[in-house]
């Protein structure tokens, strides 16, 4: 589980996008950036994840 947490973080950053755009929540910043700050994190959390298995 551990070395998924960052593709997960990644997946659930796009569930909120998704789920703002439906909900008509495109105009709240903090919705937003809450889900691209989870995409990175999730991006940089697998790539160091990554490195430390190999």
């Amino acid at each position: 589980m551990k070395k998924n947490i960052g593709i997960l973080m990644i997946i659930l950053g796009a569930i909120v996008l998704v789920i703002s755009y439906f909900m008509q929540w495109v105009d709240n910043n903090i919705v937003q950036f809450s889900a691209l700050a989870l995409m990175i994190l999730g991006l940089i959390a697998h790539i160091v994840i990554t490195r430390r298995i190999k």
